[in-house]
């Protein structure tokens, strides 16, 4: 699909400002479309809003169709008299610049099951949330299910449940949904609220001219209500183990590659049953979505696959995924696919084809075009093509000036010596004169190129350093957790955008302070 010439940020809603610890779909988040708005961006690019598993990360989700109730905001809650002034009474004091997960998950927690037992209490209420329930029959019940047995089992992978209920074993369901009716019910509404939240801000983004761009991991995390639920579409052992899990070889990010453990899939039971489960999973990214950024695109075309009891990536192979067919199977489904091709690392002609085939627009990465990364020269906006996403950097990057003041000396993959020759290729390459900062000068590289889509990480229209990183790939904790303050998004930064995308025929408002 081509998409119309046009700019966007990437933020993630966890991001956003807030005084319960974490961002929310409350009126923040409609501030932050205003912005966007007044600063002449078409494009608002989100990472998975899936609830979040292991490491908090939103690329390790108990679910491919459900939504993650810590962005419920609670404000809303409270305008529908769900809550009350005295639930926030021991409210703790969340720090302001990044989320504390070890303490906002279990207090949220604790209040929306608040918020549930007095909804599902008002019969007067109901009537939607019915109806919500009966069009995701899909997938809700089970998702639910997954959830409220997982609790009752101390939180710990399903695989290691008790047997019959790992195993489903249909007296073993029976019994567990009359037993855990009451934690069912609650998980189903919270899903309701997401959903009727998150589509509030929605239309508020479509009013404002603004698209939604998602994000579709290529993978689903092992410990999932999807893969539990349908454990024939995976690689796995009698024991509900992964034979083999996914990964990338080294690369610009490790020098031992990614190992990130999800288990890969049975391409044969998918094809034999149609690319079934596929469809319902690209149908309910259509339900959050207007347009989506697919995660590791290549792994349809090849995979790289390590053994299941491997720590690092280095002992894979590349295996052979379903190639364009999957694609032809969607496109037949649902028309033209608004989809990015998230095509970076091992990149090969089999590859591109697909992505050229559909028109997916591909990926290129400012950072990456001034050092040893084989994809450099493709990463430089005079070697830019049109259906192609531009970014300085992405959730997986540092931030810009993260980036540019790096020293090399605690980096596995740049050298001190490796810093030097790229910082000097750069400001060679930019032009880059002492009175225009770093960001601003790889946001002006970026919008000015011939790229169908610039998209920009808001840490970078900020200008902030290291410390709002959102992503070190290849480690497990103190990720995704940044978080931007309260009076960010002043009316200057918006004029600036503005006048980028005017000038570079991104469209855009003209900007009128409030």
């Amino acid at each position: 699909m081509r998409f119309p010439r046009s700019s966007g940020i990437l933020l993630h809603p966890t991001c956003l400002p807030g005084p319960h610890g974490i961002g929310e779909f409350g009126s923040e988040a409609f501030t932050f479309v205003d912005f966007l708005k007044y600063a002449g961006q078409k494009l608002w690019q989100v990472l998975p809003l899936n609830p979040t598993g292991y490491g908090d990360s939103p690329f390790q989700s108990f679910s491919a169709h459900a939504g993650n109730p810590l962005l419920i905001s609670l404000e809303k809650l409270r305008e529908q008299g769900i809550l009350e002034a005295s639930d926030f009474r021991n409210e703790p004091e969340f720090p302001e610049d990044h989320v504390e997960f070890g303490s906002v998950i279990p207090w949220k927690t604790s209040l929306l099951k608040k918020a549930a037992q007095r909804f599902l209490s008002d019969n007067s209420k109901k009537r939607a949330f019915d109806e919500f329930c009966a069009a995701n029959a899909g997938w809700l019940p089970e998702f639910a299910l997954f959830m409220a047995c997982k609790e009752e089992q101390g939180g710990v992978a399903w695989n290691r449940w008790t047997a019959e209920i790992a195993n489903r074993r249909p007296a073993a369901l029976a019994a567990a949904r009359e037993r855990l009716r009451d934690s069912v019910c609650a998980i189903q509404y919270w899903q309701f609220e997401f959903f009727r939240q998150w589509q509030a801000l929605r239309t508020h983004a479509h009013q404002a001219g603004i698209r939604i761009v998602g994000d579709i991991p290529i993978y689903v995390a092992l410990d999932s209500a999807d893969v539990w639920t349908n454990p024939q579409y995976f690689c796995l052992t009698p024991q509900g183990e992964p034979l083999v899990i996914a990964g990338v070889p080294p690369d610009y990010f490790s020098a031992t590659g990614q190992c990130w453990g999800n288990p890969i899939y049975r391409w044969d039971r998918l094809r034999e049953d149609g690319y079934r489960w596929w469809i319902e999973r690209y149908r309910a990214a259509t339900n959050l979505y207007d347009a989506v950024r697919i995660d590791h695109f290549r792994g349809f075309e090849a995979h790289w696959e390590i053994p299941g009891n491997e720590t690092t990536a280095i002992n894979g192979r590349w295996v052979k995924g379903p190639g364009a067919e999957l694609f032809a199977v969607l496109e037949r489904e649902f028309g033209e696919l608004p989809i990015i091709a998230e095509n970076l690392g091992v990149i090969t002609p089999e590859v591109e084809a697909i992505r050229d085939r559909f028109h997916f627009p591909g990926m290129a990465i400012l950072q990456f075009a001034f050092g040893k990364d084989p994809q450099g020269p493709s990463f430089r906006p005079h070697n830019y093509s049109r259906e192609l996403a531009a970014y300085t950097g992405t959730h997986d990057n540092d931030t810009t000036v993260g980036w540019w003041n790096s020293s090399g000396e605690n980096d596995s993959t740049r050298t001190p010596e490796d810093v030097a020759k790229e910082r000097t290729f750069a400001r060679a390459y930019l032009d880059l004169k002492n009175d225009e900062p770093i960001h601003w000068r790889l946001i002006r590289g970026v919008e000015s190129s011939v790229a169908d889509l610039a998209i920009i990480p808001l840490q970078d229209v900020l200008g902030l350093g290291a410390e709002a990183r959102m992503n070190l790939p290849g480690t497990s904790s103190g990720n995704w957790r940044w978080r931007f303050q309260h009076g960010a998004l002043h009316p200057e930064l918006a004029k600036r955008m503005n006048e980028m995308v005017q000038i570079y025929d991104r469209s855009g408002h003209t900007y009128v302070q409030q």
